[in-house]
């Protein structure tokens, strides 16, 4: 595991502070996988904040685009 990696995981575990443990790994084992997708809605919803959207609205809106691609790695 690169430093990359570890730094993601680490900044994913400290936004995930309230979600159980179980599910943080899965979550966590869901990103690592697929960092490029996971980059690109991370992108898109940094757009859409500086659009003057609010974080909920804007990843709401960026998850709906990607939800087949998450089905998809979700199954």
């Amino acid at each position: 595991m690169g430093l990359k990696d570890m730094m993601m995981k680490k900044m994913l575990k400290s936004q995930l502070k309230d979600v159980p443990e179980a599910e943080q790994e899965k979550i966590l084992k869901v990103v690592t996988e697929n960092p490029e997708l996971f980059q690109k809605i991370g992108t898109e919803v940094q757009a859409k904040m500086k659009e003057g959207k609010d974080q909920m609205t804007a990843t709401m809106e960026v998850m709906s685009n990607y939800q087949n691609e998450l089905k998809d790695i979700l199954k």
